[in-house]
């Protein structure tokens, strides 16, 4: 089964797995119809849980627990079979393809390692292990009668399983793109350390049915895949699930940066019709933050339109354009300008605005209007207008 004389990095890993399946439980109770998420939980229990069972220390307990020889042997052994199957069928659902197809092959899976999980415990108990063998039990009973099958149709079943899983994903990341094509990437690297780790052990027992001794494969060798394997993969699972939210987040957080020199003129502008909750910054989600200051800033902007001056637009834009902006940018920079002057004049002149229409910002891109704030044309026509609109004030 192992030959790790530690079970701690048994323990650390597999308790990383199920923690990943205990973060997705929540949006499987609210999803339970979802089919591909069920598939995702039952691979991170399964492969969790084989984790936890092929641990030295584990084995010893299990074995002492139920005074059964070797009780530990069909557990981890049915517990790899159950991930193997889960690893596929997760493969099968999760790439697209015919409804009909995917039905018909996932039945077929289920059924074939179903039935190979029952084999483990049937030749099991159909054989005999009187000697406790916690880390060399593959090559000791390798020549045993039914035994000898339990361990082959496990390693089988494991090495067809991973090889399978890790071609369909090479294949598929070729075909996709973003967090989906990085999790595919890493879980193919996961799934051939196993096939590896299936090819040693599967030497080693061979190796014994001709009267050699490679036994050193099965105790220092192929151990040593188990870790990395476990890290890629639930790297390789936890990236696609979580890579759409993170980005998500990651983008909010991009945009409320881009949207900060705006916010900072514009936030304290009265907007009566509007009722605004206040959201605090280090209790709300950026994407929640990021909708909510956009709404204030609409509603900032639509306050200010009856001050907005087209001159005041006009003289920017041809600025904007003598600077070397093209059109596109220029209009955004005149309506930065205009309502940046507006804001000033609503200070100046609160309640009496110059016009009960003005002249509304042509553009609604809020990103644009705030990286135009930095333009020299803006600052530029501001500080022109300002002294006037104080001096206005003070008559």
């Amino acid at each position: 089964m192992t030959a790790e004389p530690s079970s701690v990095g048994f323990y650390v890993y597999g308790s990383m797995l199920l923690l990943v399946c205990a973060m997705k439980v929540p949006a499987l109770l609210r999803r339970r119809h979802d089919t591909l998420l069920r598939i995702a939980c039952l691979l991170l229990f399964a492969a969790g849980c084989m984790m936890l069972f092929a641990a030295p220390a584990s084995i010893t307990a299990l074995n002492r627990l139920t005074g059964v020889t070797n009780f530990a042997a069909p557990v981890v052994y049915a517990t790899t079979t159950a991930f193997s199957g889960a690893s596929l069928l997760l493969m099968v659902n999760w790439k697209p393809a015919p409804p009909e197809r995917t039905r018909r092959v996932s039945r077929l899976c289920v059924t074939v390692y179903g039935l190979a999980m029952l084999a483990v415990v049937v030749l099991f108990w159909a054989g005999s292990t009187p000697t406790e063998q916690p880390t060399l039990f593959d090559v000791h009973y390798a020549t045993t009668p039914f035994i000898r099958e339990m361990i082959v149709l496990y390693l089988v079943a494991q090495g067809v399983a991973m090889a399978i899983a890790g071609a369909l994903c090479l294949r598929w990341s070729r075909e996709v793109r973003g967090s989906l094509r990085v999790g595919l990437r890493i879980l193919a690297p996961a799934y051939l350390l196993i096939v590896c780790y299936v090819v040693l052990r599967l030497t080693a027992v061979t190796a014994r049915w001709t009267g050699h001794d490679l036994d050193f494969l099965v105790d220092e060798v192929s151990p040593l895949f188990s870790a990395p394997s476990a890290v890629l993969g639930a790297l390789g699972f936890v990236i696609p699930l979580a890579g759409p939210r993170v980005a998500q987040t990651m983008r909010a957080v991009r945009h409320l940066r881009q949207l900060g020199p705006l916010w900072r003129e514009f936030k304290d502008i009265p907007t009566p019709s509007a009722v605004r909750a206040p959201l605090l910054w280090w209790r709300t989600p950026p994407a929640v933050l990021l909708t909510g200051r956009k709404t204030a800033l609409y509603d900032a902007v639509l306050a200010l339109t009856p001050y907005c001056d087209p001159d005041v637009r006009e003289a920017a834009l041809r600025a904007a354009l003598r600077n070397g902006d093209d059109e596109a940018r220029a209009a955004v920079t005149a309506d930065a300008a205009m309502i940046l002057v507006a804001r000033d004049r609503q200070r100046t002149e609160p309640g009496h605005p110059p016009t009960t229409e003005g002249s509304a910002p042509g553009t609604r891109d809020l990103l644009s209007l705030s990286r135009s704030l930095a333009s020299p044309v803006v600052q530029d026509l501001r500080d022109r207008h300002v002294p006037l609109q104080k001096a206005a004030h003070h008559e």
